[in-house]
């Protein structure tokens, strides 16, 4: 089973996800990345650009899914670093520390809320150049214009995306694309209508795109075999991460 509430921490989510039997389902990239407590082990989940299938049995997790373009500031590491990756936190952080905030994680009545701790004593302001750039690119306005309307070059806005999102604003504006997609599809909008609406070229083009980042049909997608429970679609809606 799967639970989540907004954070303290602006624009993040925390989670939890609970066994529950079946087979594990994929996680569609959003632009995020989460700190994840597993069984006694503090993980990172760097920003993907395909759907992530969990492997081996499944297993509780608990996470904290960061506002698109946050983490790099909290973790230390450009998110290109861990982009389709999971790695150790003690991987990016001193080996003595992390011991120190597993063991206050383990010792936690809810170990999702000490990762929200954790992240609060260590959390910088929100860039507010990215925030209003990933607001831009979730309603679908062009790269270009976007770029303009921060002051930016197009190749600026390339590195400073690489840095904070672990890819390019092409491939965040796609992301976000997708998820649009599925929101108005999941209210029962048509296809066709779902792929103009979202900003497709045509119902293919959905068809294609979300092949390529889910690896299912849009059917198969919405329904029983569908991804991880999302709640909220908006850009940083938490799902597990694990």
């Amino acid at each position: 089973m799967y639970e989540e509430r907004p954070s303290r921490l602006a624009g993040a989510v925390v989670w939890t996800s609970t066994p529950t039997g079946g087979d594990p389902r994929p996680v569609l990239p959003d632009g995020c990345m989460d700190l994840l407590w597993n069984e006694g082990r503090l993980l990172v989940a760097g920003p993907d650009t395909r759907a992530y299938v969990p492997d081996g049995p499944t297993a509780a997790w608990a996470g904290l899914r960061l506002y698109p373009g946050t983490a790099p500031a909290l973790l230390g590491v450009p998110a290109h670093e861990l982009r389709d990756r999971r790695v150790e936190l003690s991987d990016l952080w001193p080996a003595a520390e992390v011991r120190r905030l597993r063991a206050g994680v383990e010792a936690a009545t809810h170990p999702a809320t000490a990762l929200e701790e954790l992240a609060l004593e260590r959390t910088t302001p929100p860039d507010a150049g990215l925030r209003r750039l990933v607001a831009a690119l979730a309603t679908g306005r062009p790269i270009a214009a976007t770029a303009e309307e921060l002051g930016l070059g197009v190749r600026q806005l390339h590195r400073r995306s690489l840095h904070a999102f672990g890819y390019g604003p092409k491939t965040l504006a796609r992301i976000l694309r997708l998820r649009r997609a599925l929101a108005l599809a999941r209210r029962g909008m048509p296809y066709a209508d779902t792929a103009v609406r979202a900003g497709y070229a045509d119902q293919a083009h959905l068809a294609r795109d979300v092949r390529e980042l889910s690896g299912m049909t849009l059917t198969e997608l919405l329904g029983r075999r569908g991804e991880q429970p999302r709640g909220r679609e908006r850009p940083g809606g938490a799902g597990s991460r694990a």
